[in-house]
């Protein structure tokens, strides 16, 4: 029997910025569609069953008006709640200020997401190709620490109008993920050469480069559970540190507890980073539409 697969989007950090300029919610779309709608869109054409929103409690009314109530048409939608208090026992958030990163997120789904799922962004526009790569990756996945993982090419997620901070990847023969290094400031500069700004150091246009999307099971979860315990209990007073996905997924490869799939995408990535930003990801919807790869209206 195959698996049923889910879609997590991790949209909490929406919140804050809502009634301003909320780079989530930038229409890009000839009928003002958002970014979200094109992901789910290609989510739901890979074989994607069921939408997951992880929001906070107080914009949960704005977002459904604007986003949730017209995805719920198309497919199954449930919603998880993010909020700075969603802690173990013993622990307290006092002096946290905002939500406690990505991985936390995830954690957050613990009993509402029992099945295999995809992980994105709600700001993040990754392709058709991606979704298909983890949906398949999932579809007969036994519940494991097996991640799958989609990896883009650096030359396909660069903004021309400043830098960006990537996930660069070192991969094996297979494809199998050893390390994920955050690398800072990277643009490609005057003489045609993507470096870091921050580093010095000279990239390939053809590095592999994580950008969040993680196909996993519900044990993933659980691992997040201790994981997390063992986060607050490092603290050591800095309520500013996040608890973070790549992170974490790279402890658990660095001491064998997971193992991570790399699937190659050479789909470009977009994202609104920049002001700028937005224009140029308007124009290459407009071209993908006119090359066919989406209908001109995909409510």
């Amino acid at each position: 029997m195959q698996n049923k697969v889910t879609l997590v989007i991790m949209a909490a950090g929406m919140g804050s910025r809502f009634g301003g300029g909320i780079k989530q919610l930038a229409q890009v779309g000839p009928n003002g569609e958002i970014i979200m709608d094109y992901s789910i869109y290609d989510a739901i054409k890979a074989g994607v069953d069921k939408i997951v929103f992880i929001i906070r409690h107080d914009f949960e009314e704005q977002f459904k008006e604007l986003i949730g109530n017209r995805i719920s048409k198309l497919v199954e939608t449930e919603y998880v709640y993010q909020e700075l208090d969603m802690l173990p026992e013993g622990f307290s958030a006092e002096g946290r200020q905002k939500p406690w990163g990505t991985g936390h997120a995830i954690l957050c789904c613990k009993g509402k997401v029992n099945e295999p799922f995809i992980i994105i962004n709600a700001d993040d526009f990754y392709g058709a190709q991606a979704y298909k790569m983890l949906v398949d990756f999932l579809r007969n996945k036994d519940d494991n620490l097996d991640v799958g993982m989609a990896g883009f090419i650096l030359k396909n997620t660069l903004s021309d109008n400043g830098t960006v901070t990537r996930g660069v990847c070192t991969l094996d023969e297979k494809d199998m993920l050893r390390s994920v290094t955050e690398t800072y400031d990277i643009i490609r500069e005057g003489d045609g050469i993507i470096r870091s700004q921050k580093t010095g150091e000279v990239l390939s246009d053809d590095a592999v480069v994580s950008m969040n999307m993680w196909a996993c099971t519900p044990a993933y979860i659980d691992a997040l559970e201790v994981k997390f315990t063992e986060f607050l209990q490092n603290l050591g007073g800095d309520m500013k540190k996040e608890f973070l996905l790549p992170i974490v997924t790279e402890e658990m490869l660095g001491k064998g507890e997971a193992t991570v799939k790399c699937f190659r995408s050479d789909d470009k990535w977009f994202g609104v980073t920049y002001a700028e930003d937005k224009q140029l990801f308007i124009d290459s919807i407009a071209k993908l539409i006119e090359e066919g790869k989406y209908p001109r209206d995909i409510a």
